[in-house]
């Protein structure tokens, strides 16, 4: 059975950039912490090329294990491997060759950022499975999402901070965030086909909760800000995603699924400012400018 190149195209989601933006901005605010301002260009070049290819790999897995799932979902049933345009063993080669090539870029770093690339590996490809047993399976995402906060930190120092780990936290509240916006669009479906999500879990109170956390992220950053002596700019792009959360909660509040998929949409808007503000603040103390 041979496959077009459009559906393994579209099984790793290259034609849906959204996700693979996600997973950037928090590693480049990584590198840029862990760097000083100045992370080396290789760091850079491994990290975004492993960044877009574990993503890929990640949607893989993602549809072989919703295979079932999948063909009873509105926004989901065209999917390649759900519509029957590649086959279970397809998808399971591409996965690992993914795997594979993320594997050679990472053997680019240092001893320690190999060890955790494991604990990444498997955070990839056990997370489609936890919506089955939780309703926090955003927790873990954030978690799959958000590792190469410390690899990132680890390539660049040879160790992992206090700081990568909070950032990673921050990350994990965002993955919430983002994914419960996410849910809330398939929330109908995955109730009548038994998954779990946040959007279900949070019920009636999905909008208050999802503020809340948007209110958490935003002091979570802060506090980053003071923790890491950032000046201005920072604050200034923090401000500007809390502006942009509020927005995302007025979007919302009829619960309309266009609505909620245009503010899960919006968080690319969110991490971007983050980075600028981070970028200002190095810019500002002329870390560009040191030998």
């Amino acid at each position: 059975m041979s496959v077009p190149w459009n559906a393994y195209w579209r099984l790793m989601r290259f034609d849906r950039p959204i996700g693979t933006l996600l997973l950037l901005w928090p590693t480049w605010w990584a590198l840029l912490l862990a760097g000083g301002g100045r992370p080396t260009l290789k760091d850079i070049l491994v990290f975004t090329a492993g960044v877009v290819i574990m993503r890929a790999a990640g949607c893989v897995m993602n549809d072989i294990a919703d295979r079932d799932f999948d063909p009873h979902v509105e926004r989901t049933r065209s999917r390649p491997l759900a519509a029957g345009e590649v086959s279970l063993a397809q998808a399971l080669r591409l996965f690992f060759a993914l795997m594979a090539l993320a594997f050679l870029l990472v053997l680019l770093t240092n001893r320690l950022t190999v060890m955790l690339a494991f604990a990444g590996a498997a955070l990839a490809a056990s997370y489609p499975f936890f919506k089955r047993v939780t309703h926090v399976p955003q927790v873990v995402l954030g978690i799959a999402f958000g590792w190469g906060i410390p690899m990132a930190f680890s390539a660049e120092t040879n160790a992992v901070s206090g700081i990568a780990w909070w950032l990673l936290a921050v990350n994990t509240v965002w993955a919430v965030i983002y994914d419960t916006l996410y849910a809330m669009v398939d929330r109908e479906d995955d109730l009548a086909i038994g998954v779990k999500s946040t959007a279900i879990l949070f019920g009636r109170y999905d909008i208050l909760i999802t503020g809340v956390l948007m209110a958490l992220m935003v002091s979570m950053l802060v506090l980053l800000g003071t923790w890491s002596g950032l000046r201005w700019p920072w604050y200034a792009g923090v401000a500007t995603a809390a502006a942009l959360f509020g927005r995302q909660l007025v979007g919302i509040r009829d619960r309309d699924r266009e609505a909620c998929f245009r503010a899960f949409l919006n968080n690319n808007w969110v991490g971007m400012v983050i980075f600028l503000g981070l970028l200002g603040h190095y810019v500002l103390a002329g870390a560009w400018l040191k030998p």
